[in-house]
């Protein structure tokens, strides 16, 4: 089972793997990686892409090298082809990261209740 985003801000966990870099390191790129998804909006919903809970997942490996695993508010959506690569060069602005190869995932399927409180109260579903 994966967590909401708020869940995921609450308990640091956004980013896991196997990695034997520092606590803080992991921590401050966990820290510069939300920011970056903060920057990243789904075009059709003024709300950004981390408080949609569209990232499902985040590993990093001693290389400081990513791979997420994301998902889209709808199969359908117009820009899945885009997305991914807005997703990567985010993450790729984040200092220390090497490289990253983003994923398409919509197992388990996106439900508005993966939006963080923040993102429900933007759109008036709370």
């Amino acid at each position: 089972m994966t967590d909401t985003a708020a869940e995921q801000a609450e308990n640091k966990t956004l980013v896991g793997g196997n990695t034997n870099l520092p606590p803080e390191e992991v921590e401050r790129i966990t820290s510069d990686l939300i920011a970056a998804f903060k920057t990243v909006y789904d075009p059709e919903i003024p709300v950004d892409i981390y408080e949609l809970g569209l990232i499902y997942k985040v590993d990093l490996d001693d290389d400081r090298n990513l791979k997420i695993d994301m998902t889209l508010t709808a199969p359908g959506c117009p820009v899945a082809g885009e997305m991914p690569g807005w997703v990567e060069n985010a993450a790729r602005s984040v200092e220390g990261v090497q490289d990253v190869d983003v994923k398409m995932v919509f197992d388990p399927p996106w439900g508005p209740d993966r939006m963080s409180e923040e993102a429900q109260v933007a759109l008036n579903w709370w």
